[in-house]
């Protein structure tokens, strides 16, 4: 683990997590893609226009909402020199929960839903870069359960565009196809009673391999970090709690970000 890496992260033991700002401070903007009306929450530092900035995009999960992702895990509170996308789903068919589809969230596997979400990722991208001034060495993702899955799909469909990952709650389809090795922070609880932590093991293996990663070491509480021969480390961030999103991930997944840019 690098110096840099090692501050930050315990500057993230030793303050509590913050409350996120006003809403003030996150303005909605639309795209119609493919015909449809989509948004998004976005919060731009004041200087985009003027030095390259990174992108953080941050995926709600299955029933939540842009304004609730905001709250829940404010990047924007945490990084105010990135921009930090909130998008919000459209109703989607769950695979483990809300069959009928009732409830927004992303497309869960490659080609569903004619690849709205990722025609809607790739509209937010076209316009960040047309308006600001965007560091493409320090673009990411994360997201939780669904938004952690959608955060794996474009791992499998965007990854050029990205310098790393950070899903929680979630595991890859199996018809995504190979991750080309990439560096990732997982967000796992012991008991989540919906993404089995099983199922999440399975995955956090894969990733090891994938990635070329030896054994773990200790990097802070409930943090293991897997270096990688080929710069592509795993890290791991396991819980007691179930599936819901830990407030303190926030920040240990702003830490591995600033710490990962692409090469």
């Amino acid at each position: 683990m690098n110096r840099c890496f090692s501050l930050l992260l315990g500057l993230v033991f030793l303050i509590s997590p913050p409350v996120a700002r006003a809403a003030g401070d996150l303005a909605p903007r639309e795209w119609t893609v493919d015909g449809v009306p989509r948004e998004a929450l976005l919060h731009v530092p004041a200087d985009a226009t003027r030095r390259p900035v990174p992108v953080v995009f941050v995926f709600h999960g299955h029933g939540g909402s842009m304004q609730q992702a905001s709250a829940s895990y404010p990047v924007h509170t945490l990084w105010p020199e990135a921009i930090v996308v909130y998008p919000q789903g459209l109703p989607t068919a769950g695979r483990l929960t809300d069959r009928t589809g009732r409830e927004p969230g992303w497309q869960a596997g490659p080609g569903d839903d004619g690849d709205r979400d990722l025609h809607f990722f790739d509209a937010m991208l076209h316009t960040l870069r047309a308006e600001f001034r965007v560091d493409d060495r320090r673009i990411y993702a994360m997201g939780h359960s669904n938004g952690g899955g959608f955060t794996y799909l474009l791992w499998a469909k965007r990854r050029d565009v990205f310098a790393a990952f950070g899903p929680s709650a979630a595991i890859a389809g199996r018809n995504y196809g190979p991750l080309r090795p990439a560096p990732v922070i997982q967000i796992a609880g012991e008991h989540d009673e919906l993404v089995r932590f099983a199922w999440q093991q399975r995955m956090i293996e894969a990733l090891r391999r994938g990635n070329e990663c030896g054994e773990g070491r200790p990097a802070g509480p409930g943090l293991t970090l897997y270096d990688s021969k080929i710069g592509a480390p795993v890290m791991t961030y396991i819980h007691p709690g179930t599936h819901r999103f830990p407030p303190e991930a926030t920040a240990l997944i702003v830490a591995f970000f600033k710490a990962h840019p692409a090469p």
